[in-house]
């Protein structure tokens, strides 16, 4: 039985995993501490933690119906993410290890994304090429078994989810800008306005976004109030249209140029609408499977960090101190 923590961006999470059984999740959102400054603040992130690991980790025992004894180890995020923030987490789970004498395990971000489609409802097995879409990270792997992986291609300056959130951010809209601008895409055409897409070349599976956000930045600067008033819903769907465009053709390429027929898709960014029915129709078209995690697993979440955790060595107890937080890395 594992004691899961996650705390690498601005939610704080904890849950309990019994082998393959989830007997609890608990996340508690910063969002409305975050909508004040239009995202997220990572010293008003990290003093939330604070206050709210201790209680959330609590909630998550309670749920699982399960006392210290129980269990076997306990996992945390050690990378990558808000340093701040990543510190709190790993604190409280070497004292808590060490307090009740299990194994410690420090576990990668990008290793819980991959390993949140090991969960039930519907677990899948290895091969496969994952898509993790999120606000920090945007990656294409090839994943041959559980606990490894080759990284295939990845995002050169900005995430995917970042790109969509300034987008939104510029086009006037609330946070969190992602879940607004997919919204307000759902009633534009996609096909109005042209917007670049980064490291368009066949065989490239890298992605960038940086261009991208420059571009509708120029856009809204040269056409003025006046167009943003008139066709703020065509100009959402463009723009999201792009980022989308690149997440589908190079992520079903990969799958494609490594004889891969399975593709899972995790990270916040997965909640997209757009993403999901244009990855779901390229798939259909190429003869792959496309499995998604339910949404909850999606999103920052420590059943994942509690999934991953299995494949993972534990710690000699020797080196708990010396387990760090960092910001960056991918495994």
């Amino acid at each position: 039985m594992i004691l899961a923590v996650e705390t690498s961006c601005d939610d704080t999470c904890a849950a309990v995993l019994d082998g393959d059984e989830l007997r609890s999740s608990v996340v508690s959102s910063q969002d409305e501490f975050h909508a004040r400054y239009g995202g997220v603040v990572p010293e008003v992130a990290s003093r939330r933690h604070l206050e709210l690991i201790n209680p959330v980790i609590a909630d998550a025992m309670e749920q699982a119906g399960a006392v210290a004894e129980d269990l076997n180890r306990v996992a945390v995020t050690t990378h990558p993410g808000l340093i701040g923030a990543l510190m709190i987490g790993v604190a409280t789970a070497k004292t808590l290890a060490y307090s009740w004498g299990v194994d410690l395990v420090g576990v990668s971000h990008i290793d819980g994304h991959i390993a949140a489609n090991y969960l039930p409802p519907d677990p899948v097995e290895p091969p496969f090429v994952c898509l993790i879409a999120s606000g920090g990270h945007t990656s294409i792997v090839h994943v041959r078994e559980r606990g490894s992986y080759d990284l295939v291609g990845q995002t050169l300056d900005d995430a995917a989810g970042e790109a969509l959130d300034k987008g939104a951010r510029l086009l006037g809209l609330d946070y969190p800008g992602g879940a607004e601008l997919d919204r307000l895409a759902a009633s534009g055409d996609s096909g109005r306005f042209d917007f670049p897409i980064g490291l368009d070349r066949e065989g490239n599976h890298d992605f960038s976004f940086s261009g991208l956000k420059t571009s509708l930045y120029y856009f809204l600067r040269d056409g003025g109030a006046e167009v943003l008033k008139r066709s703020r819903a065509d100009i959402a769907a463009s723009y999201q249209g792009a980022v989308v465009t690149a997440l589908v053709s190079k992520t079903v390429a990969a799958a494609r140029s490594l004889s891969c027929g399975s593709i899972c898709l995790s990270g916040g960014v997965s909640a997209n609408s757009e993403l999901r029915r244009r990855l779901s129709e390229a798939c259909r078209e190429e003869g792959m499977t496309l499995r998604i995690p339910p949404a909850e697993l999606c999103t920052d979440n420590a059943a994942m960090i509690a999934s991953a955790a299995r494949y993972v060595a534990p710690l000699p107890r020797g080196e708990w101190l010396a387990l760090a937080a960092r910001a960056s890395g991918a495994s």
